[in-house]
């Protein structure tokens, strides 16, 4: 390996570590204290370990994790977008260039690499995107029914706008898309969603 290469990797991982500091709008669960993307894309790590079963179709959870871990990462960049807010949440050009200059400070393998699987995850079609992006919706819905509506309540979210928003969540694992539709449908008779 040539120092070079040890050298542009060292600084990525630097610079990743923004990534700390950008808030989501989500708490955590039972607190008032909002997520970061670290913590957010740790835990989807974790959830897709735990849950790889429940794919609809078989997956390579590596890539999975890949995914997870560094969807995110452009809003070093580009800051993160409120799902529920009047912009677009993803697949902006703004976003495109976080990831070509974040991974860019790669070694060009590994930069390549890193943004095709970003793009991949943005894109959806896979498999192993689809089920990443399940696991992408599931937390902050696990997050708000947990926390009395949360973000739904605090930013008077509609019932319809989450549903759908929650239901791609179906291509990536019926299972678990079925347990979410029922956690929605609960919100709503617990009157922390409203229909």
């Amino acid at each position: 390996m040539r120092i070079e290469d040890l050298q542009q990797q060292i600084a990525f991982i630097k610079e990743i570590d923004k990534l700390k500091y950008i808030l989501r709008k989500t708490k955590l669960i039972g607190s008032d204290r909002a997520e970061n993307d670290a913590e957010h894309s740790w835990h989807l790590a974790m959830m897709a370990i735990v849950l790889a079963e429940h794919s609809n179709v078989p997956i390579d959870l590596l890539k999975v994790m890949k995914m997870v871990l560094i969807h995110d990462i452009v809003e070093i960049d580009a800051g993160d977008t409120f799902i529920y807010g009047s912009k677009n949440h993803t697949n902006t050009e703004e976003e495109l260039a976080a990831a070509k200059r974040i991974f860019g400070m790669l070694p060009e393998p590994q930069a390549q690499e890193l943004v095709a699987i970003w793009r991949e995850f943005e894109e959806g079609h896979t498999p192993e995107a689809k089920f990443a992006r399940t696991m992408d919706r599931l937390e902050p819905l696990l997050q708000n029914t947990s926390n009395n509506g949360g973000t739904w309540r605090e930013y008077d979210v509609p019932f319809q706008q989450v549903y759908d928003k929650k239901s791609i969540m179906k291509e990536g694992s019926e299972t678990i898309w079925s347990y979410a539709e029922q956690l929605l449908n609960d919100s709503v008779e617990r009157g922390i969603l409203k229909r």
